[in-house]
């Protein structure tokens, strides 16, 4: 142990020098937190759905909220009920269990709210498609406003087409979302 210890001393710390500081990203992020201010007035709230996923998407979103990309300093936040979200941002081909509970917690998040279908499953549906046990791609259940497609997509795509939603809601003057769901079986009344 001791030449191990000796050999420490002698040499130092071996490490690379640390990246000199970018100013350019901490002002794109300032835009960025202004841009969600603005638009929405307060911080962007998601409500992550797993509706059937294998979790790699889950992996990048959680990548999310590491220091690296840091989405809570951006003004970007997860909630855990719908009531509190302005997004949901669904991922994986929405399983026949999953189908009632995805509407609900579609019908619970308030309006004007945003979809965003993550992956190829929760945009096509992915190597599952349509089955017995498969509805398939998020917008045969609810209504989808931007898709990230990817098998996972990066959590750069991630942010960005969490953006690109944000964006649509700033552009569109009426963002109406009266329209209904795709037209399906009735939900089983189970009250």
């Amino acid at each position: 142990m001791w030449p191990i210890l000796h050999k420490i001393v002698q040499v130092g710390l071996v490490s690379e020098a640390p990246p000199p500081a970018r100013s350019d990203w901490r002002t794109e992020g300032q835009w960025i937190q202004s841009e969600i201010l603005e638009i929405l007035g307060r911080a962007l709230s998601i409500r992550q759905v797993d509706a059937g996923s294998c979790n790699g998407c889950e992996l990048e979103i959680h990548a999310l909220n590491n220091p690296y990309y840091n989405i809570e300093g951006l003004g970007i936040r997860f909630v855990a009920s719908p009531r509190h979200a302005d997004l949901l941002l669904v991922t994986g081909p929405v399983s026949r269990h999953m189908q009632v509970a995805l509407r609900r917690t579609y019908d619970a998040t308030p309006e004007p709210r945003l979809v965003v279908a993550v992956g190829d499953c929760g945009c096509t549906g992915g190597v599952f498609g349509e089955s017995y046990a498969s509805c398939g791609r998020v917008s045969n259940v609810i209504p989808v406003d931007v898709q990230i497609p990817g098998c996972p997509p990066t959590p750069i795509a991630l942010l960005q087409g969490i953006l690109a939603a944000v964006a649509r809601k700033a552009t569109d003057p009426l963002f109406d979302r009266s329209r209904e769901p795709s037209p399906l079986a009735p939900l089983p009344d189970t009250r």
